[in-house]
């Protein structure tokens, strides 16, 4: 286990709700920031706030050296070749949509395949339903094992030679488990496929190597991994990005503007019209610099004890239901469950009144919930400030729940 010390760098964790001191399980959906992320932001809005590249003046080369000396730290975090295949984005959101809208459309036909699988977030289903439709392709889900796994076997039966994407997430957000990208990434090669990886929740909890994975497109979110909102990465391929469109224009993305005709700067920046995430990339390195000193290995081995560690103390409780694997070993740190019939928003409120911070709902993954057959859940998500404290606070508190809920019912 991580030291506790580590908790005292989150000064939101330092107060009580509802009369109980916070215990926060729900980084799945954001994670709390440490203080030196929120000095990041604050010295730069202080002392360096400008707008980047288009100045020569100090505070703007001041801020233009801390928005690409972000990027070089996300480019070593990911171990990607080079900065050029780093693009600041919003959002995993977002950046699944571009890579959709501009590689997609661009490369898919009537008739072509898109894989993904029934355990995708919303943001990697929306935008692919999108593109099938605009281009009379075909969509096609790779089906789940009983523990909420993927088969090779079944994802090797559903790529084809017509498929031209596979994407799939490297965490799912609602079982935890850890897909194996690196040997579906070679399935996809074989066909000719290429490999889009939603890594919101991998990126946060454990190392990820581009290279290795050999995957084409990488999109995660700073917020999930102690950075800002407002900001995220995508990483593509060199050879891939420079064949691509943009799909914005305007300011900063451009090189000449002609009345009738413009061209595009070279990569990254021929992705990033506007005025850029400034404040949010700085914030993003900041955090990355943090989540490297704790070491991301320590980070992964911390959350796979403390997710056997609530595994085990989740099923003394008579009638509650835990989905995804129960390996500690094959998912991340998360445990998605039901209460006997009590809805997961009554479960949550009752541990709210607690101090108790999880998550209910369907937690955008409702074709999961489907595959589940149920209409939603409730999510218990660790991170590096958690302790096996905070799960004993929640099992304490789910007995609570549980005993009110019989009483009422």
């Amino acid at each position: 286990m991580l030291n506790k010390e580590i908790r005292k760098h989150f000064p939101i964790l330092d107060q009580e709700i509802n009369g109980h001191p916070l215990v926060y399980l729900d980084s799945a959906a954001t994670s709390q920031k440490p203080q030196q992320v929120i000095d990041a932001l604050s010295n730069y809005y202080s002392l360096d706030n400008s707008n980047v590249h288009r100045g020569v003046h100090t505070l703007g080369n001041r801020a233009t050296e801390g928005y690409e000396n972000a990027r070089d730290k996300v480019r070593a975090f990911i171990n990607a070749k080079s900065t050029e295949e780093v693009i600041f984005m919003r959002g995993t959101t977002t950046a699944l949509n571009m890579v959709a809208q501009s590689y997609g459309r661009a490369n898919v036909g009537e008739g072509d395949e898109i894989v993904i699988t029934y355990m995708e977030h919303h943001s990697n289903i929306i935008p692919w339903q999108q593109l099938a439709k605009e281009k009379g392709a075909v969509l096609k889900y790779v089906n789940l094992e009983e523990d909420g796994t993927l088969s090779l076997e079944k994802v090797r039966e559903v790529i084809t030679e017509r498929t031209k994407i596979v994407s799939i997430m490297y965490v799912s957000n609602v079982l935890g488990t850890m897909n194996p990208i690196k040997e579906i990434t070679e399935i996809a090669h074989s066909h000719g496929a290429v490999m889009v990886v939603d890594g919101a929740q991998a990126a946060p909890h454990l190392k990820i190597d581009v290279q290795l994975l050999d995957c084409d497109f990488l999109a995660f979110s700073g917020h999930k991994m102690c950075g800002p909102t407002g900001i995220g990465v995508l990483y593509g391929k060199k050879e891939l990005l420079n064949n691509m469109e943009p799909v914005e224009f305007g300011g900063e993305m451009i090189d000449f503007v002609g009345l009738y005709d413009s061209t595009w700067k070279e990569l990254p920046w021929k992705f990033e019209g506007g005025t850029p995430i400034i404040a949010g990339a700085i914030g993003l390195g900041a955090a990355i610099d943090f989540l490297e000193e704790i070491g991301m290995d320590n980070i992964e081995r911390h959350e796979h004890e403390l997710a056997g560690y609530a595994m085990k103390r989740m099923s003394e409780i008579e009638g509650l239901s835990i989905y995804g694997p129960l390996d500690p070993g094959k998912r991340a740190g998360m445990v998605t469950f039901n209460l006997n019939d009590v809805h997961p928003h009554d479960v949550a409120t009752v541990l709210d009144m607690h101090g108790i911070a999880v998550r209910a709902g369907h937690h955008c993954a409702q074709p999961l919930m489907k595959w589940l057959e149920v209409s939603s859940t409730a999510r218990a998500s660790f991170y590096i400030y958690n302790t096996e404290e905070d799960v004993d606070r929640l099992v304490d508190g789910l007995r609570i729940a549980k005993e009110y809920f019989n009483d009422v019912y």
